[in-house]
């Protein structure tokens, strides 16, 4: 990395730090491991130093798997998860989403914050002013419905009913004790009450698949949920390896729990952009946020929903950003045909 973009990126962690009220005397950790980029640890520590707060970095051993969530990358050693807990602010360079430990780490009122996408991305996804308010209005208003529904002139015709798990809000940094955040956000999504989501969901050309795989969907997959999981999967070569990589995470024969449905909901971030996938292909560090919140998207995902209080923690987690929907909170469209209809949601360009 040239010169001219480490002091670029010295720049964007001390304003990130600044959003995540990061002050003189709090320590900082940033958790690291074999393929994390050494340009953000030393940005990370110059931004702390600046900012008159105390930066360590702890190196794990383990490469996190990235198509994979919740899964337990710090291992059980010693003092390693007090370390943790005792600390201000911890930066995980790696997805933590689902992990038992980041609840326990967030529990004891340490401020998260995710960092794993490409310098040019926390760039431009780096929290616009009126990003955060918007995203409140939006977690108010899904968080006051307690029937949604979820279509498209693609076939999709799905409804659940919430209330049982709270609103997960995201908008891009860290600033209050026991929250988490990801770097780059700008979005929320919820679980639908256990067993209520049924209907039908249409995967359409040109939606998206950002996790595991990183592709663009080339051909339809049509499911058929009910009492909140997938009990039918058809459509071509997109729908076989939907259902291959569900198949492939069963714990047994007759384990359905990658198949629930897991956490939806949508982007509002003005700097996301749907071509972002068509731009760079499939480099994950390219699509992790901003495949994810791009303005109107809408995030239909399978599996577990254990990071906000539910017991599943299957590893048959995929998310499918969606465009073109429309979502009703309780009879009243809020997105319609992948735009928003009600103003206070849409955010300008910083």
């Amino acid at each position: 990395m040239e010169i001219s973009n480490t002091i670029q990126l010295f720049s964007l962690f001390r304003k990130e730090f600044e959003l995540c009220n990061l002050r003189q005397g709090e320590t900082v950790i940033l958790l690291t491991d074999a393929s994390s980029p050494r340009e953000y640890v030393a940005a990370g520590f110059a931004a702390a130093n600046d900012l008159g707060a105390n930066a360590y970095e702890i190196g794990i051993s383990k490469n996190p798997d990235r198509t994979r969530i919740g899964v337990d990358a710090i291992g059980s050693a010693n003092g390693l998860l007090d370390a943790l807990k005792a600390c201000d602010l911890l930066c995980a360079l790696h997805f933590p989403n689902f992990s038992k430990w980041v609840r326990e780490v967030r529990a004891a009122g340490t401020r998260v914050l995710s960092i794993v996408d490409h310098p040019d991305e926390l760039r431009r996804l780096q929290s616009p002013p009126g990003l955060k308010n918007a995203v409140l209005t939006a977690a108010e208003l899904w968080g006051a419905a307690r029937t949604i529904r979820l279509t498209n002139r693609a076939g999709t015709d799905l409804q659940w009913k919430r209330g049982e798990f709270p609103v997960k809000v995201q908008y891009g940094f860290a600033e209050e004790p026991g929250r988490f955040d990801h770097w780059g956000a700008g979005h929320i999504t919820n679980f639908p009450d256990e067993g209520t989501a049924n209907g039908v969901v249409v995967i359409q050309p040109g939606d998206l698949w950002v996790l595991p795989y990183v592709r663009v969907v080339e051909s339809e997959i049509r499911l058929v949920v009910r009492d909140g999981f997938i009990r039918e999967v058809s459509g071509g070569m997109d729908a076989k390896a939907f259902k291959y990589w569900l198949d492939r995470n069963k714990r047994s024969a007759d384990d359905i729990d990658p198949y629930a449905v897991s956490h939806l909901g949508f982007g509002l971030h003005p700097g996301a952009h749907w071509d972002q996938i068509l731009l760079h292909g499939n480099q994950q560090n390219r699509i992790n946020a901003s495949g994810r919140v791009f303005a109107g998207n809408f995030l239909f995902s399978t599996g577990p929903n254990s990071d906000m209080g539910g017991k599943r923690d299957t590893a048959g987690h995929i998310d499918m950003p969606m465009v073109e929907c429309t979502v009703e909170l309780d009879g009243k469209v809020v997105l319609e045909d992948g735009k928003f209809v009600d103003e206070r949601l849409i955010v300008q360009p910083a």
